[in-house]
This record gives structure tokens, C-alpha cells and sequence, in this order.
């Protein structure tokens, strides 16, 4: 492991003895602000501290700049040196491949009754799918009526019963949109009203910005408190309804004082203090209600939403870390001093078995954009008892991680499936000479459960994706032009199974919602995964040509066909904002025994004939630029 990391184990031993408890809840917890007058008294000290810091490094600067004009002397000798939800029946009908059963993440394509809903490019779409149906039946712009949506990115929808919630970003009115639509049993569509959260730009190349419970809409939002100018209460989280004349005032505080923790480290001076802020919006009322919990802490994070918690994992220079457990019902939140870093909301597991899993890596910034392809350093795991969390002042102890190998490269992937936590690289075919053999890549599988036992797999190809198969799983990825896919079976010992090669292709979606699979039987199911083939392989941010298709059976993979996008130029739809699809454009779709594939502005039915996948009907939804203006 790296020093630093060993440095921040041994010290984590010495503070940490005997901070187990029985069940998963708290020793104890992070203490809230009293009041607002605490708050604010506490925010001023931090002001004062920050204005004499500047004052003294601009004294030091002026130092440096006088001894700079001065010829230098020769330079001196250089020195040596819990359990998910089960999963319910509407969530069997899921078309979102989640990482956590009862936890559904905000997509481009959900299920409602006999309709599928799509949010693409600014607008929503439905399309009755119900018993042999495919037909286009309504759309909606996904902005507030009257309302200006240049600067603003839709990319997020979720639906709760006859709601439809959109989810956006806004750089001119304010942080996160939450535009509310009715939607009936007939697929229609009707505009509610629109909600403006405090936050700042939200946007990560891994994870998403919103999740469902029940009827909890749960949003995790960092907010940057600028203590150097003007009232840093202004950046503090608060919520208003949109309206035409909306203005700033209009924004209500969502977090008072006694809702805002901190814990006993000071804030880094010139670092930056960020209010680490989960919000809980209960959709079961017509009218919105929020309610947000915040933690202050350093900026870079990693998040992660199990069925009662936010965790946030918070990194200040250096190695200390620093791990909030956030509870969805309100209660106070609780902490552990950690080591390290995890690479997105995959590397965490809230077992059944009351602990925290964490895959980490010495050194990492987080999950915005795409800091979670840039860590390094070597790896350990991380497995805690949810009932050591406490109020910040202790720290995992060093019998907590297990050193793992494989130090962690660019783009690092992994996935918790049943008892194994499994992790490896994509590797960098573009820089292997023509006459090269392929590199062979390792896959690691850990056991997380049994004390870390590790298995290292030998892969013809690299690391881009790991998902599930049922109890198994299924490791894809580059060999040089081609596409691999090797069956993982994860029994008493990781193995591999076998391996189904598509020629010339790569992913058309890097994102986890890209892939699907469909269960049909014990160890029998269909995946669907967008791919992209001759010139199109070279960019992931260009249209999907075709949803593939390929069935398991006892981890035999073998193609069924492809459904293909019709080429050519993609329809003028007088597009407004969110003009570039972010989160892809292609899903595969198993909706009550059909296959489906959408693909831009089509949804193209498949039916097996055969042994193969064959094209039966497409549709297109796209709106007609005519009509629009």
C-alpha cells in the first residue's frame, strides 16, 4: 500500500479501539448547529480566520516577489530522501438496470402502465406498448410553459403512480429543476408545475443526480459556501416554485440550523467548505414538500444511495477521509475518520449483514464529471459495521481494510455481484503495436464476506463493464477492434466461464443504464447492450447503430441479432435545450415478453424467429420541426 495510506491505517488503529456495537444503529451521532445564531456566530469565526490567512499569504507574497528581484544564490546540494428492498412486482417490469433493488435512479426511458415514457432533448414522449401495441401518443416540452430552458439540461426522469418528475440542470435560474407532469391511464401528458433546488452543477459521467423510493425523491447536491464575499447563507439549501416573475427571494431555506451537522475537523483553510446536502422531496403530496439534511466537509465526494441511507464519502488534501451516513428518515446523521478513496457509487455495498463495503484507492477526487475514471494508488477494501459510525471523532479501525492488488488505473470498473466484489481496467488497446500480442487483463474477485479472500482472472480483454448475471456475472470489453463478453461464474470460487466475441465493435453506451438483462428461468436470460460498429466504434458520444442482443444459458452466451437504427441524417425536431444526449440515447427494452430497442428518436421491435432476432415494426416519435415553430 502507499505510505500515506499506510500512515492513515496505523493512526486509524490507535484511535479507533473498541468502537463496535451490536445492530446497525450509531454509537452516536454528529451534533447539529443549535440555532441559527450558532450557525451564523460559527460562519463569521470562519470568515475572520479566512480573511487573515489571505491577508497573510498576500504579505508572503510580497515577501517572495522583493527576494525574486534579488539575484539568486547558487542553489544548495539536492537532499536524499441493510439488506435491499425486495424487489416489488412493478420493479420486475423495471426497464432501468439499478444498482440497488427498490432504489430506482432518475433515466431517460421508464415504464408507466401500458406506456413507455422517453425525455429526450428537452421534451417528453409516450408510446403505448401495451399487448401488441407500439403507437406514439403524446408529447410535452419538459420545461415550465412560458419559461426560457436555454442554459438548462434535462437529462433525469422519474416516475412515482401519475407523476412524472423531470429532472434538470439550470445555469440561469438557480441549481437543480424539478418540473412535475401528470401523466393518465391513456398516456397523456399535462404540465403541473416547476421547483428550483439550490445546488451546484450536479453532473457526473458515472452517476446519477436523483433517486425513488416509494414515493421519496432523494437528491444528493453539493453546494460551495463562498465565505470571502457577500452573506454565505445565500448558498445554503433552499427550494422555491417557479413562476414567471420568479425571482432570488423566492428561494425558502429547506436545511435550518438544526439540520446542518458538522464534525470536529476544522475546515481546511483555502480549500474550500462545502454543505454536503441530501433532500427529500415527498411526492405523495400534490404540492411538493422538501426537507434537506447537510454536512459540512472538503469538496471532493462519491455518493452512494442504499434503501435507508445517503453515504458520502468526502476527501481533504492528502489522504484523510472522511464517510457521513446520511439517514433517509430525518434523523441525525453519523460519521468514521476513513482512509482512501472509492471510485463512484459502485464501489460501496450496504450488505445485508449490517456493514459498509468500500472498494478504495489511495488517492481519488471524487465523482463529479469525470473524476471517478482519475484515481490511482494502490487498493484495499474497506468493511465497517454500520453500528461504528459515530460522530465523526472515531476512526475505522485498521483490522477494517484489506489490502487488495491491482493498483487502481484510468477507468477503473467494479461491481459488488452476490458475495463477490469484482474490479479491473480497461486496459489501452490504442497504444499497442500492430505486432504486439494482446496484453492479457487481470480481473479481481474479492470475497467480501469471507475476509477478503482474492482470485485474480485472466481476461484476453479489458475491464469496461461489469454487470450482473443472476447469481453470476458478465465482464465486457475491448480487444483491440473487437467486442468481448466472458461469463463469470461466481460459486464457491470465481471462474470463468465462457466468452462470446462481436467483431469490429465497441459499446455505443458507457453508462450502467446502457445495459439490460432479462431473467427468464435459473440461469437463463437475455442481454441487451447498445454497440457501436465499423466507423461509428471510434466514438462513444456519436448515435448507437444497434442494440445487441445475446441469450445465457448456464453462462453459454450466444447471439441472437441486432436491432439496428435506420441510417442516415436524424430528423429536424426544432430542439430547444439538452441538445446533446449525456446520457445516451439507446436501451434495450423487455417489456412482457417483447424485446424492444430504442434507439434516438425509434423504438424498433425484435421477435425471435429461429434462434435469431428479426426486425417486426419500428416507429418513430420524433417530433416534426414544422409544427414546433
Amino acid at each position: 500500500m502507499s505510505s500515506a495510506l499506510k500512515i492513515t491505517l496505523i493512526l486509524s488503529l490507535l484511535l479507533s479501539a473498541g468502537c463496535h456495537a451490536a445492530g446497525t444503529a450509531p454509537r452516536k451521532t454528529l451534533a447539529p448547529f443549535a440555532s441559527e445564531q450558532a450557525l451564523s456566530s460559527y460562519l463569521q469565526q470562519l470568515q475572520a480566520r479566512q480573511a487573515a490567512q489571505q491577508r497573510e499569504q498576500q504579505k508572503l507574497q510580497g515577501a517572495t516577489a522583493q527576494y525574486m528581484a534579488v539575484p539568486a544564490p547558487a542553489p544548495p546540494a539536492p537532499m536524499v530522501a441493510k439488506a435491499a428492498p425486495a424487489a416489488s412486482a412493478e420493479a420486475a417490469e423495471s426497464v432501468t438496470n439499478v444498482q440497488t433493488a427498490g432504489v430506482d435512479e432518475g433515466g431517460i426511458v421508464k415504464l408507466h402502465g401500458k406506456h413507455l415514457v422517453m425525455l429526450r432533448r428537452g421534451k417528453l414522449f409516450t408510446v403505448q406498448v401495451s399487448g401488441k401495441a407500439l403507437q406514439p401518443v403524446a408529447s410535452l416540452d419538459a420545461f415550465a410553459p412560458g419559461s426560457d430552458p436555454s442554459g438548462s439540461w434535462y437529462d433525469e426522469m422519474l416516475i412515482d403512480r401519475d407523476t412524472v418528475v423531470v429532472i434538470g440542470y439550470s445555469y440561469s435560474r438557480g441549481g437543480t429543476e424539478i418540473g412535475l407532469f401528470d401523466i393518465d391511464a391513456d398516456g397523456k401528458l399535462a404540465y403541473r408545475a416547476t421547483y428550483h433546488l439550490r445546488s451546484n452543477d450536479y453532473y457526473s459521467s458515472r452517476n446519477y443526480a436523483s433517486r425513488l423510493i416509494g414515493s421519496k425523491l432523494v437528491f444528493y447536491s453539493p453546494l460551495s459556501l463562498n465565505l470571502r464575499r457577500g452573506d454565505p447563507f445565500g448558498g445554503f439549501p433552499a427550494l422555491r416554485r417557479w413562476r414567471p416573475d420568479a425571482v432570488p427571494s423566492d428561494f425558502k431555506r429547506i436545511a435550518p440550523a438544526t439540520r446542518i451537522y458538522r464534525t470536529d475537523e476544522d475546515p481546511e483553510m483555502g480549500a474550500g467548505l462545502t454543505l454536503h446536502t441530501v433532500t427529500v422531496c415527498d411526492l405523495a403530496q400534490r404540492d411538493m414538500r422538501c426537507e434537506a439534511t447537510a454536512v459540512m466537509g472538503p469538496q471532493g465526494r462519491v455518493f452512494y444511495v442504499s434503501g435507508e441511507s445517503v453515504f458520502v464519502w468526502t476527501t481533504r488534501r492528502g489522504s484523510d477521509s472522511g464517510v457521513f451516513r446520511i439517514p433517509l428518515d430525518g434523523t441525525a446523521p453519523s460519521a468514521l475518520k476513513v482512509a482512501g478513496a472509492p471510485v463512484d457509487q459502485f464501489s460501496f455495498l450496504e450488505s445485508a449483514d449490517g456493514h459498509l463495503n468500500v472498494l478504495l484507492r489511495a488517492e481519488g477526487q471524487g465523482d463529479a464529471m469525470w473524476d471517478g475514471t482519475r484515481g490511482r494508488g494502490d487498493m484495499a477494501l474497506l468493511r465497517v459495521p454500520l453500528a461504528s459510525f459515530s460522530d465523526g471523532r472515531d476512526s475505522a479501525p485498521a483490522s477494517s481494510y484489506k489490502a487488495l492488488p491491482g493498483g487502481g488505473g484510468y477507468g477503473l470498473q467494479n461491481r459488488y455481484v452476490g458475495p463477490y466484489l469484482l474490479y479491473g481496467n480497461p486496459g489501452n488497446p490504442g497504444r499497442r503495436k500492430a505486432d504486439q500480442a494482446w496484453p492479457r487483463q487481470p480481473l479481481y474477485a474479492v470475497g467480501w464476506a469471507d475476509g477478503g479472500s482474492v482470485q485474480a482472472l485472466s481476461l484476453p480483454h479489458g475491464v469496461e463493464r461489469i454487470e450482473a448475471l443472476g447469481d453470476d456475472a458478465v465482464v465486457i470489453g475491448a480487444q483491440g477492434k473487437d467486442l468481448h463478453f466472458s461469463s463469470i461464474r461466481l460459486g464457491a470460487q470465481a471462474a470463468i466461464a465462457t466468452r462470446y466475441i462481436r467483431a469490429d465493435a465497441a459499446q455505443g453506451e458507457s453508462r450502467s443504464h446502457g445495459f439490460f438483462y432479462k431473467p427468464q428461468a435459473a440461469g437463463e436470460g437475455m442481454i441487451g447492450l447498445p454497440i457501436l460498429g465499423g466507423d461509428e466504434r471510434l466514438g462513444l458520444n456519436k448515435s448507437s447503430a444497434s442494440v445487441l442482443y445475446l441469450r445465457n444459458s448456464g453462462l453459454q452466451l450466444t447471439e441472437l441479432g441486432a436491432l439496428a437504427a435506420r441510417p442516415g441524417q436524424p430528423p429536424d425536431d426544432g430542439c430547444r435545450a439538452s441538445c446533446v444526449d449525456w446520457y445516451g440515447n439507446a436501451r434495450p427494452l423487455f417489456l412482457q415478453g417483447r424485446v424492444l430497442a430504442l434507439l434516438g428518436y425509434e423504438l424498433v421491435e425484435g421477435a425471435l424467429k429461429e434462434g435469431q432476432i428479426r426486425e417486426v415494426r419500428r416507429i418513430s416519435y420524433a417530433p416534426i420541426a414544422s409544427t414546433l415553430r
